[in-house]
């Protein structure tokens, strides 16, 4: 591979990732938006990117609680909060997962 496509292919990657992490970013800052966050809080989702061990030792010091391991995020969702926010009706989810549909929508939106 030549070195200029090898650079294409690496900024085409670095651009994606970015775009990624921005779409993330959109997300928990709506989220917070939109359901707040309050002293009942039951867990939070703290992201940082690209965070250093001294930049994550910071964060757990501002974190009052357990961590627990992102596999574990899809057992906690409030699933009545998520269908009405993203207008996901049960015949959808017959023929497609929870996930899917919020991607597809993620997707959509990002193409208009």
């Amino acid at each position: 591979m030549p070195l200029d496509d090898l650079h294409s292919t690496v900024e085409d990657h670095q651009e994606a990732f970015n775009t990624i992490r921005l779409d993330l970013i959109l997300m928990i800052t709506e989220s917070l938006k939109r359901c707040g966050i309050s002293d009942n809080c039951t867990y939070v989702l703290a992201a940082r990117f690209n965070a250093s061990s001294d930049e994550m030792k910071s964060i757990e010091k501002l974190i009052h609680g357990k961590e627990i391991n992102l596999e574990e995020l899809e057992k906690r969702p409030n699933k009545p909060q998520i269908l009405k926010h993203y207008k996901i009706s049960a015949p959808e989810l017959v023929i497609s997962s929870l996930a899917d549909a919020i991607v597809c929508r993620l997707a959509a939106r990002d193409a208009l």
